[in-house]
């Protein structure tokens, strides 16, 4: 039974609570870590993961709170033995990017290195990400300030759907993405450039007829401003929810 775990739930600034949002599936065969804030190894751990199951990493953009732990991520499970291949799914933008990171750190002369393989995915809806027994990942350009990526992922056995937006304006790419979703994932960073209020999260979610309502990427601690739940409520008439930390969501 395929399993997602909100992994990290705020947006650029973290606090005590809440970590940079990166979420993870979980299935038989496939674990998949969304975007790497910090090396996730101690959250593996928290949730009973084993760490050397980490099968796949899709990056939706490059920034830091998105992106900043996939060096000390290699690094670990290098240091640790890892001896199977990791893919690494992201736009060229994003990928180009994360190779020339490593560069800085002198990867290529890291000893008994485990393969890892870039998949880059061409800036299109409803691209292919990655396929198996238990589900099937989509991506779509979203719109934020640089190339970034939302993500659909559609369930084989129980035929649920879940859409996440990333960071992204109110788009009809999104629209799209989420038509009919049991469960919409979305920002609510505020209405600023290159994001989403948490009304115009409700505003989306009513709009693709979604099933549920999730909040992420929000300002969390010192931060947090107003009662973004009843925001998003005042748009959406179906249920909505706060993600946090180590919640989860079961597809049978």
């Amino acid at each position: 039974m395929p399993k997602l775990y909100f992994l990290g739930t705020s947006n650029a600034i973290p606090d005590e609570h809440h970590e940079n949002t990166h979420m993870l599936l979980v299935g038989e065969k496939r674990v998949v870590l969304i975007d790497c804030a910090n090396s996730p190894i101690l959250r593996f751990k928290r949730l009973g993961v084993d760490f050397n199951r980490l099968s796949d990493l899709i990056l939706t953009h490059f920034h830091p709170d998105h992106v900043s732990g996939v060096p000390q991520l290699l690094m670990n499970m290098w240091l640790m033995g890892r001896r199977l291949p990791l893919n690494i799914y992201g736009l060229h933008h994003t990928l180009d990017r994360i190779e020339g990171l490593m560069g800085f750190y002198n990867w290529s002369e890291w000893p008994d290195f485990f393969p890892v393989v870039f998949h880059r995915l061409p800036a299109q809806e409803m691209g292919s990400v990655l396929e198996c027994e238990e589900f099937h990942i989509f991506a779509s350009p979203m719109q934020h300030f640089i190339p970034n990526i939302g993500l659909r992922f559609e369930f084989l056995t129980s035929r649920q759907v879940v859409t996440y937006s990333c960071d992204t304006e109110p788009c009809p790419q999104l629209l799209r993405l989420a038509s009919g979703a049991d469960v919409l994932i979305h920002e609510a960073s505020g209405k600023i450039p290159g994001h989403s209020s948490a009304a115009q999260a409700g505003q989306t979610a009513a709009k693709a007829e979604v099933g549920a309502l999730y909040l992420i990427h929000y300002p969390t601690g010192q931060f947090a401003v107003g009662d973004i739940l009843s925001e998003a409520r005042s748009q959406y008439e179906g249920p909505v929810t706060l993600a946090e930390d180590f919640d989860s969501l079961s597809f049978e």
